[in-house]
């Protein structure tokens, strides 16, 4: 069976606009958080772990909560408040 690959979109670097932490650092690191999720929502015998990349500043060590999903982004904002 042959499968085709999508076309990859040809981005011109020199076009983007950097990403910037609110303290004005540009270098970031993945990481994962983790949240628990009760043994009654899933059905299993014992609560679950859901993992969540996400990235942050490697100076500060804050998360970059613009880019975790909307339900999280309020409670890491609140986080990374609390760390100044």
């Amino acid at each position: 069976m042959n499968k085709q690959q999508l076309p990859q979109a040809q981005i011109d670097l020199t076009t983007t606009t950097p990403v910037t932490s609110p303290e004005g650092n540009s270098v970031f690191q993945e990481g994962v958080i983790l949240r628990r999720v009760s043994r009654f929502i899933t059905g299993q015998a014992e609560d679950g772990i859901i993992p969540i990349p996400c990235f942050f500043d490697i100076k500060t060590g804050k998360i970059m909560s613009d880019f975790l999903p909307k339900e999280l982004r309020a409670e890491y904002a609140e986080l990374n408040e609390t760390q100044d």
